[in-house]
């Protein structure tokens, strides 16, 4: 399997992507190329997005010169929305969203498709819904799945819409960032096994303080 860059920086060995956008213009401008040389290569494109923007992405790719509705016929590109992953039944649970992705590697596979390109837009954390709470340790742990699977995926932010703390844990979360059109490793990084047990301490304290 050939490996990927993203704007000419190859993902591997990590793969795991943190994009900080201001606005979707950028956003697009940046990842729709990244999306298309995916489906011309005959990759399959995973997407989740705002269901309320779903038909606009569509309509951005298409006016970049994807074939949509071709592509979507030979399953090369599913583009799907957060209640359909992210917040199935209203909720987010990190053992289940952590399943669905190996499971969406592997149902692709079964297809014929050995390269991946996923995205997630993740405003979705931002909404007031049980389990968004777990977003940082979700993103720790989805790491081993990409680097295991070999698929690269990019965690899309509006770096407008979040706090500074916020910001910092999602940074040390993710081995690559994409900011200002350029991808870069992550000097924040940490590694999971220590980010995660620094999250499990915070729970743990969080828990222990009373009502």
């Amino acid at each position: 399997m050939a490996d990927v860059s993203l704007v000419g920086r190859p993902l591997a060995p990590y793969y795991h992507v943190c994009a900080l956008f201001s606005d979707p213009e950028e956003e697009y401008s940046v990842l729709t190329p990244f999306f298309r040389e995916g489906l011309e290569r005959g990759e399959r494109v995973f997407n989740i997005v705002d269901p309320a923007l779903r038909d606009a992405h569509l309509q951005r790719f298409a006016c970049a010169g994807i074939d949509v509705e071709r592509c979507e016929r030979e399953r090369r590109l599913d583009v799907r929305t957060w209640p359909e992953v992210y917040l199935r039944d209203g909720h987010f649970d990190q053992d289940r969203m952590v399943s669905a992705v190996d499971a969406v590697i592997e149902e692709g596979r079964a297809l014929g498709f050995e390269r991946h390109r996923l995205s997630g837009n993740m405003g979705w954390a931002l909404l007031d819904r049980p389990g968004t709470e777990q977003l940082i340790e979700y993103e720790v742990r989805i790491n081993e799945v990409l680097a295991r699977t070999r698929q690269p995926a990019v965690c899309i932010y509006d770096i407008t819409r979040l706090s500074g703390a916020l910001v910092m844990d999602i940074l040390r979360s993710h081995p690559l960032t994409l900011v200002g059109g350029v991808v870069h490793e992550n000097p924040l990084y940490e590694p999971p096994a220590r980010f995660m047990a620094e999250l499990r301490a915070r729970r743990a304290a969080r828990s222990a303080v009373p009502a």
